[in-house]
Order: structure tokens, then C-alpha cells, then sequence
């Protein structure tokens, strides 16, 4: 008996949002690598209506079997079975990307992890690649809504390195890797998605 896929209701909530998002800073690219494809339920969904884009799927193994279920049963051909891949892993298992996507992760992380993950992108974004980052941040040392602060004393309880990150540090994580910030977008639940894009000229990371 196949196992029944997993399922998380918050994609379900806040898939339309990004994918509104995701319409524009993605207009160009062709070729988008997700880091931390988690369910696997928003890369069926981003895929399957963005068909101009080959989304490949990433987490660690132990998330592999469910995406899969999804790609399977989505019957896709735009959307890629997930790499094995680490954010502190080096080199990452793609060697280039025009966009990279990935969300409710950076708060999950380790703060070494997500400086990590910049570093990856700076090796795999394309010159004029796009980034983009969903979930909840801090603005100026300050928690946006007091459900924010709650979860980020859920996060810290968990005694791993989870918590909320300040914009201000990822976006110098981001600057220092040759991103310029293009849109900071409000999302419901006091989320936001982030995008930064490389510039053209910019050369990639070996």
C-alpha cells in the first residue's frame, strides 16, 4: 500500500502569495533550484503553473520519499526528484541556476547554516539570477507581530539555533554575496518574501 503523501496545510495557505511573487521575479529564468523542498507540495504547485520553468526539488534524504510521492503523482515533467543537498556542503550538487528558491528555512537553521546557504548561492546563481526567500523576519531588532515573537521563542526553545532572523543580516549575507535587494513583499501571517537579483555582470563564485 503506497503511503499517503505528506502534507502541510500552511503551503496550502500561503502558496498563492509567493506564487504572485514568483510570477514576476521569475518571468526570465528557466532553470530554478529550491533548497529545502520540505513536503515537496510547493514545487508541484509553482510548477505546474509556471511551465516556462524546470523547478528542481532539494532537501535532505530524509525528506526525499515524500517529494517524491508528489512529483509522481503530479505526472510533471518540469519538476525534478529532489537532490541530496546540505547548505554546508561544498560544492552543492548544481553546478548553476538561473533563480534560486526556498521557504521557512532560514529560521530553521542554524545562523552558521544560513550563512552557509548565502555562500552556496553565490557559487550556483547565474549572472541576472534572481533569489527569493519566503517566510518571517525582524526589522530593525524588532519582532513584526506579537504571533511572531511567540514563534521565535518556540524556535529558540528548540535549543538547535532556530529563530528569527533580523532583514538586516540576511541582506548583508545577501549583499556580501553579490545580491542587490529588488522587492520586500508583505505576505499574510506576517510573512514576507524577499528577492534579491545578481547583476549581470556579476561573475559566479568558484
Amino acid at each position: 500500500m503506497t503511503p499517503p503523501k505528506p502534507y502541510a496545510e500552511a503551503c496550502d495557505r500561503n502558496r498563492d502569495p509567493i506564487l504572485g511573487v514568483l510570477r514576476e521575479a521569475f518571468a526570465q529564468a528557466r532553470a530554478v533550484l529550491e533548497i529545502g523542498s520540505g513536503t515537496g507540495q510547493h514545487a508541484v504547485y509553482f510548477a505546474r503553473r509556471l511551465p516556462h520553468l524546470t523547478w528542481q526539488t532539494s532537501d535532505i534524504e530524509a525528506h526525499h520519499a515524500g517529494i517524491a510521492a508528489w512529483i509522481a503523482d503530479s505526472g510533471l515533467a518540469n519538476v525534478k526528484y529532489p537532490l541530496a543537498l546540505d547548505v554546508r556542503q561544498t560544492p552543492w550538487p548544481v553546478a548553476s541556476a538561473d533563480a534560486v528558491f526556498t521557504a521557512n528555512t532560514l529560521h530553521i537553521m542554524d545562523f552558521g547554516c544560513v550563512e552557509a546557504f548565502f555562500q552556496g548561492v553565490a557559487r550556483v546563481l547565474a549572472p541576472g539570477g534572481v533569489l527569493a526567500v519566503y517566510g518571517p523576519f525582524n526589522y530593525g531588532g524588532q519582532f513584526t507581530s506579537a504571533s511572531n515573537a511567540q514563534f521565535d521563542a518556540h524556535l529558540r526553545a528548540r535549543g538547535v539555533g532556530s529563530a528569527l532572523r533580523d532583514f538586516e543580516a540576511v541582506d548583508a549575507l545577501a549583499r556580501g554575496a553579490g545580491l542587490a535587494l529588488a522587492r520586500d513583499v508583505a505576505m499574510p501571517a506576517n510573512n514576507r518574501t524577499l528577492v534579491w537579483r545578481r547583476p549581470v555582470t556579476s561573475p559566479m563564485v568558484p
